[in-house]
């Protein structure tokens, strides 16, 4: 196979593998109502909510985020992948794993809300150091705010913070926040993507 037909197979697979997991996320993991019935973390109330961990922990939605975003960062020479615990985290294994099977492994590593309480009582799990080239990534992002811990603490722990990625975008801010900050974020699924979908599906 030629170098041009390689690349526009990987774009179909790839764009094909988006187009599922849209579905995967409609199916299992969006809920959408006219009126503002959804408690969200920061306390606000919103007409959309996604339970991302019902695609993140599901083998199809955990095979499909994994070779999606190992294919964003796959040359980055990046050593590890991770985020605040616990939405991030099956977002990272699932790129770890894939980025073994692809030959190129990537480190998934786990931030904590609080620091261990025995031991080395560290912040961050799994083995990536002081120097290591890492992309923090998130599941939902509506503020930032959570994905924004991640980002100050493994800079605190000295880690080089190259990429940020959502697995989805609630486009109500998070982005501009994040970017404010001099990183810039990259979404792999939007709100608006969602409910395209949705509203086709209504007609």
């Amino acid at each position: 196979m030629h170098a041009v037909d390689l690349l526009l197979y990987l774009l179909y697979f790839l764009t094909n593998m988006k187009k599922r997991l849209i579905e995967l996320i409609l199916e299992k993991a969006f809920k959408y109502s006219e009126e503002p019935v959804f408690r969200l973390v920061s306390g606000r109330m919103s007409n959309y909510y996604f339970n991302c961990k019902a695609v993140t922990l599901y083998p199809e939605g955990m095979y499909l985020i994994g070779n999606i975003i190992f294919d964003f960062i796959k040359d980055l020479d990046v050593r590890g992948i991770g985020g605040l615990t616990l939405g991030a985290d099956p977002i990272a294994y699932a790129v770890a794993y894939t980025s073994y099977l692809k030959g190129k492994p990537i480190e998934a590593f786990v931030v904590r809300k609080t620091a261990k309480s025995h031991g080395t009582m560290q912040w961050i799990e799994g083995n990536v150091k002081k120097g290591d080239r890492v992309v923090i990534v998130d599941d939902v992002i509506t503020t930032g705010k959570s994905t924004i811990e991640a980002i100050n603490m493994a800079k605190e722990e000295g880690l080089d913070i190259i990429k940020v990625i959502a697995l989805i975008d609630r486009q109500e801010g998070g982005r501009e926040a994040i970017e404010a900050l001099g990183y810039k974020l990259d979404s792999i699924i939007t709100r608006d993507d969602v409910m395209e979908l949705y509203r086709a599906g209504r007609t």
